[in-house]
């Protein structure tokens, strides 16, 4: 395995800083007034993490290569006042609902797909403006083609009254109660893997018991998008880092990651998890402080192998280890799209 996972001070001269969001070269760098705010609050950010450094170089180093490509978007933005745009036609910064979705068209820093903040270089941003409210048209979408239709355009100043539509109200208060689900059921992980662990073996199970499994939650990777992770060379040498939310937007750039393959004593894969290794750790190391989310139980796990794993979205080393162990485990996802991350692990 790679002695390239070394403590923090020995190369953290050298961080990596990543671009800003993709603007193409000779495109106007549009922003709305309030996304030309949040660069500015933004630097300002910036500025008192500067100031709170001290005497901490590497850290100073880091934040002036940020605050140097930040500086070049403010100087380049260009400030579009939707006030005086025409409310009938979709334009930059404006806000539309089409096929019961809302989003609002804006610059590239300020796009949040989450948020429903769309690029204006996106294709979806580029086939809607310019068109009107009741415009229906096709759009080609990766299974082939979508119908859109217009049924909503508007400006800031009336906002409001456009979001409060039925149907926008009705997946609010679904979206409302499906976070409440999540929150529950996460309170009940830990819980459950205790009543589990506590419990006493019986050869037959009564069907109470099995409600309660087939409905106990499952796990998850949970990373803060502000935590710095390690990039990392195909040789497992640390050459900078970067936040989690640049490194999973399509940069591709390598950074560490480690795989748990739980077998039983009947050689029957019970378990798949996955984590990223965290800044100033082995794998070895996150992998140990990671193993109590997932059991109560005593595992000892053995490296396996190491491979570059790459989806659309990042490009991971992975470290992978397996351990053997009859104790109860958090049940790991059981979707395709899971299992294709550990495609290559076995």
């Amino acid at each position: 395995m790679s002695r390239g996972f070394v403590k923090e001070g020995d190369q953290e001269e050298v961080p990596m800083i990543l671009p800003r969001a993709f603007l193409p070269s000779g495109v106007t760098n549009y922003v709305t007034p309030e996304g030309l705010r949040l660069l500015h609050d933004e630097m300002e950010s910036l500025k008192e993490e500067w100031s709170a450094a001290g005497s901490n170089y590497v850290t100073k180093n880091y934040l002036d290569a940020k605050m140097r490509l930040l500086s070049e978007r403010i100087s380049s933005a260009v400030v579009i006042d939707t006030t005086k745009a025409n409310p009938d036609v979709v334009s930059f910064g404006m806000y539309v609902r089409y096929n019961d979705k809302t989003i609002r068209i804006v610059g590239v820093d300020e796009a949040d797909a989450s948020k429903g903040l769309i690029s204006f270089i996106s294709p979806i941003a580029k086939s809607l403006i310019g068109k009107k409210k009741g415009d229906k048209f096709e759009i080609k979408v990766p299974r082939g083609t979508e119908t859109i239709e217009i049924q909503e355009v508007a400006t800031f100043l009336g906002i409001q009254e456009f979001r409060s539509s039925g149907k926008e109200r009705q997946q609010d208060h679904k979206t409302t109660r499906q976070q409440a689900v999540v929150e529950r059921k996460e309170e009940l992980t830990i819980s459950t893997i205790t009543a589990v662990t506590d419990s006493v073996s019986e050869p037959v199970e009564d069907t109470q018991s099995s409600t309660a499994k087939s409905q106990q939650p499952k796990f998850k990777v949970q990373d803060a998008p502000t935590d710095f992770l390690p990039l990392v060379n195909e040789q497992g040498n640390i050459v900078g880092r970067a936040l989690h939310c640049e490194i999973h937007n399509g940069n591709k750039v390598l950074h560490p990651a480690v795989h748990l393959i739980v077998i039983n004593t009947n050689k029957e894969t019970v378990g798949k998890y996955c984590w990223h290794v965290a800044f100033g750790e082995t794998a070895e190391k996150t992998l140990k402080r990671k193993i109590s989310d997932i059991t109560l139980g005593s595992i000892k796990p053995k490296f396996k192998k190491q491979y570059i794993r790459e989806d659309k979205n990042e490009k991971e080393l992975v470290y992978v280890f397996t351990a053997v162990s009859d104790a109860e485990f958090l049940p790991s996802p059981d979707d395709k799209e899971w299992e294709r991350i550990f495609e290559r692990s076995f």
